[in-house]
């Protein structure tokens, strides 16, 4: 949750487990499913080759047990994977970025508008988050260089 000038605004985002990638998300004012629903087929449209088995993982928000959601990430072949009542550790994954944005992006940064914290979330996500930000999670490797390491080691594992 994050204040604007004229409102509240929380990001939700489907992040890999594995490798800590923000794979879709959107910026919504309140938990109405369709959002939900569009990030998921945001998911589905560009990450349809590596979706199937992965492990996303989620708080208890009323968006996230909602019954149609979790139908749609069954018949993609994700597993949800939501966080014990009062736990952060079982969501530590979500807890780590939700830190992460908050610290290098949204603290310090002076009230702005719902549009230009949209554009600042989709920034620090595409560009840096998931393109160049080194994550301790993955050995200060970004995501990039992880999953390049991860072909390697699979190849190299084939010969």
């Amino acid at each position: 949750m994050f204040p604007l000038e004229e409102e509240l605004v929380y990001v939700s985002p489907i992040i890999d487990f594995n490798t800590i990638e923000v794979l879709s998300y959107t910026v919504v004012t309140n938990a109405k499913m369709d959002k939900i629903k569009l990030m998921v087929k945001r998911l589905k449209k560009n990450h349809k080759n590596q979706i199937k088995g992965m492990m996303i993982q989620s708080d208890q928000g009323v968006q996230y047990q909602n019954s149609r959601y979790r139908e749609m990430l069954s018949e993609l072949g994700i597993i949800q994977s939501m966080s014990r009542k009062g736990n952060c550790w079982d969501n530590a994954v979500a807890e780590s970025f939700f830190k992460s944005l908050k610290t290098e992006l949204v603290y310090g940064n002076k009230l702005i508008s719902k549009e230009q914290m949209k554009l600042e979330i989709f920034e620090y996500i595409e560009i840096w988050y998931n393109k160049k930000r080194r994550h301790s999670a993955l050995n200060y490797m970004n995501i990039e260089e992880f999953n390049n390491q991860i072909k390697k080691y699979k190849n190299d594992a084939k010969l």
